[in-house]
């Protein structure tokens, strides 16, 4: 019982200077804590659900880019086999296992920020605001909590502390392979898409036009040469490791995915979220660059390397918009508060921290405004996403399920909240939406199979014979194919029933639900 009690008394000697801590920057922190709950919130994020699914497949023994068939490059996989492995040992379920994940990446990129800075320099103001910015970059992702851009902006963050310093060649305040971790880190996160190299591209480029010193010093800075190495070792792990990848994957995205139901470059510049995300970034780019300083500047231009990112891949969704806000809002509240600072309106750090909070706040309600979080959250039990896991959940959990739809929503995360294991090679049928996208000139619905391209082919015989190999549980059909809209709808049954193995097995199933656009189906032996 002493023992107990001794036990006690030391913890509430560690817990009560942070418990105070947090009670005096209530406000500071409010921000943070409106959104957590949030994140934490179903839906989970579809993509993000569909890749830990494939991660899981993987780890079970299935092979990548042969059993499953995704045009992602290998990294985002080999990340997810980290939440994977923690749900399947733990008895997590993958969305809490990725939270967990995403936190400790969280807590440690707020550590590397913190050691990072030169905290005596700083007002309190400027001190608060970049106290909370990794808490912000956290969770104001809300729906889009762990995509690929999410991650790319939160890896990103000690970087751009680090670019900062390098840029005004102020000496460092943290051990040298703190800072080359930090460049490891980002050169990790920004290899997860192509696009996001114009962000270390551009923040680069300012270091090495700003940084004071030769031009041969800055040549030599090690942060470029860190980088640099985990790209190409990247690369070469894709060529050696996962040759399927750019032996099988890559030609069917060049012959089907990359030009599917892309916006032109204008259209995609002036859709509503991305529109609002330029708003943003543009005076914060002037801004910055006209003596805003090097964190600003480096903020912004990272903040411009995402839109470019944004608008290469043509589509304005809000999660290839997310950076650029975070970005974008960061260099603007590291503005506002040296603004703060230097007008010396706030002249102690509590004030500091109750001004950071309403910075904080404003950045929250513009993330918001052009989000989908808390909408999203709110509506959810009235979702098509909810009503499909009830679905699942009552004909088909633990169980395997054949799906041809060209969406990811709302399979995901359904599938993985029922849960539930897809039954085929590809996410999606957006091999026949892009083989498809017109008409054919004879009147005719579907070609034959010896008129189809390469890439048709593999998905009309890959379905057929995962089909008939899985004999799945049930099976999940859209009515609506994302394919041109000819003489009649296209109808997957009768496409893929032109396959023996597919007909065959297809007797087997039996209707038995139908929702909105989706009719369910289940094996009857």
């Amino acid at each position: 019982m002493s023992f107990l009690h001794d036990l006690q008394a030391r913890l509430w000697l560690v817990l009560r200077p942070l418990l105070a801590a947090l009670r005096s920057r209530a406000l500071m922190l409010l921000p943070v804590l409106l959104f957590l709950p949030l994140v934490l919130m179903p839906p989970f994020n579809q993509d993000v659900a569909a890749v830990l699914q494939f991660s899981q497949r993987w780890l079970g023994g299935e092979r990548l880019y042969v059993d499953l068939i995704d045009i992602n490059p290998p990294l985002i996989f080999i990340l997810s086999c980290l939440p994977a492995w923690l749900a399947e040992h733990l008895g997590l379920s993958l969305a809490g296992a990725m939270q967990i994940c995403m936190f400790g990446l969280g807590f440690g990129v707020w550590g590397l920020c913190w050691v990072l800075r030169d905290r005596a320099a700083e007002g309190p103001v400027e001190r608060a605001v970049l106290d909370l910015l990794p808490g912000l970059f956290v969770v104001l992702a809300g729906c889009d909590f762990g995509q690929r851009e999410h991650l790319m902006a939160l890896g990103s963050l000690p970087y751009l502390f680090d670019a900062a310093r390098r840029a005004e060649g102020r000496s460092p305040v943290s051990a040298r392979w703190i800072r080359l971790g930090c460049a490891l880190l980002a050169a990790v996160m920004t290899a997860l898409k192509p696009h996001f190299l114009a962000v270390p591209a551009l923040v680069e480029l300012f270091v090495l036009v700003a940084a004071p010193g030769t031009l041969g010093a800055r040549l030599r800075d090690p942060v470029r040469f860190v980088m640099a190495s985990a790209w190409l070792i990247y690369v070469g792990v894709v060529f050696m490791v996962f040759a399927p990848y750019p032996d099988v994957i890559v030609p069917l995205a060049r012959e089907l995915y990359l030009g599917l139901g892309y916006l032109s470059t204008g259209a995609v510049m002036l859709t509503q979220r991305l529109g609002v995300a330029e708003l943003l970034l543009v005076p914060a780019l002037v801004l910055a660059w006209r003596g805003g300083g090097a964190l600003a500047c480096a903020l912004a231009l990272a903040g411009l390397g995402a839109w470019a990112s944004a608008v290469v891949q043509h589509k304005g969704w809000t999660y290839h918009v997310l950076p650029v806000l975070l970005f974008a809002l960061a260099s603007a509240g590291v503005m506002a508060a040296r603004v703060l600072d230097r007008l010396g309106l706030v002249p102690s750090a509590r004030a500091g921290q109750n001004m950071a909070g309403l910075l904080g706040g404003m950045m929250l309600l513009l993330v918001a405004a052009n989000a989908e979080t808390p909408w999203r959250q709110i509506t959810y039990d009235d979702s098509d996403i909810a009503d499909l896991t009830r679905l699942l959940r009552e004909h088909a959990s633990g169980g395997r399920v054949m799906v041809l739809s060209p969406l990811i929503a709302p399979i995901f995360p359904a599938l993985t909240e029922a849960p539930a294991t897809l039954a085929q090679r590809s996410m999606t049928t957006w091999m026949l939406q892009g083989a498809y996208q017109t008409c054919l000139p004879d009147g005719r619905l579907y070609r034959e199979p010896w008129e189809m391209g390469r890439a048709e082919f593999y998905g009309f015989r890959t379905t057929a014979e995962d089909l008939a190999r899985e004999r799945p549980d049930a099976a999940l059909i859209d009515t609506l194919a994302g394919t041109a809209i000819c003489a009649a709808p296209f109808d997957f049954i009768a496409y893929f029933s032109r396959h023996p193995l597919f007909a065959e097995a297809w007797t087997h199933y039996q209707e038995v639900a139908a929702l909105g656009r989706f009719r369910f189906y289940v094996r009857r032996d």
